[in-house]
């Protein structure tokens, strides 16, 4: 089946649409979204469509409107609380996103221990992310899970976490940190965060020197 060149960026626009509604994180939605309005704005405007110029029109400019405040400089609070080993939050809130954990991380079960750092991120007091990580002999970290809710998914949670504000890392003895990998997701975010491919205790793992994760 042959599509004219204004048919096609119809459905580019749809497509932008569709893939917009399946985004969990809201800047993500906002800006695929953007670009469906603009796409249908042009196509309205070549098959003479104007009713519908007009209220993408309307839609581009709520878009706008929202993506400035997600986008602004307001000042965020950021801190970490650290938890104790049978903390009945955490162990709720593990089981509560049990699924989404599952996919990022597959095979993730929560083990408490006294060789752990344990601790949610904070964001203006709502819990954002959670780490969880292991105190090895070697002076390294194991991240045993590094896990943010989808909503707060723009890198300012890792951007936090792996700073010197967080205090988490602050022992300076402590030289590596590293992670075995989980799903595609969870190995692009690390090698994100500048992990590098390596081999930890014979399995494959990312690992980073904390100086250069840390700033």
């Amino acid at each position: 089946m042959d599509f004219s060149p204004i048919e096609l960026v119809g459905y580019l626009g749809s497509f932008f649409i569709i893939v917009s509604m399946t985004r969990t994180s809201i800047l993500h939605l906002r800006l695929i979204g953007l670009a469906g309005s603009v796409t249908f704005l042009v196509y309205s405007a070549l098959i003479a469509a104007y009713p519908i110029a007009v209220v993408n029109v309307v839609i581009i400019g709520v878009h706008l409107f929202f993506l400035r405040q997600l986008l602004s400089k307001k000042t965020e609070f950021f801190s970490s609380l650290e938890l104790h080993k049978n903390s009945q939050y955490l162990a709720r809130f593990l089981d509560f996103h049990r699924d989404d954990i599952e996919a990022f991380q597959p095979g993730f079960e929560f083990e408490a221990r006294d060789d752990q750092l344990r601790a949610f991120i904070l964001r203006d007091m709502v819990p954002a992310g959670v780490f969880i990580g292991r105190t090895c002999g070697d002076d390294s970290i194991e991240v045993e899970l590094d896990w943010v809710v989808p909503q707060y998914r723009d890198f300012k949670v890792s951007e936090y976490l792996y700073s010197d504000r967080s205090e988490i890392f602050s022992h300076k003895t402590r030289r590596r940190i590293w992670a075995r990998p989980g799903s595609d997701d969870h190995v692009s975010y690390f090698e994100g965060l500048g992990f590098r491919p390596t081999r930890v205790e014979g399995t494959p793992a990312l690992m980073a020197d904390l100086d250069r994760v840390v700033s």
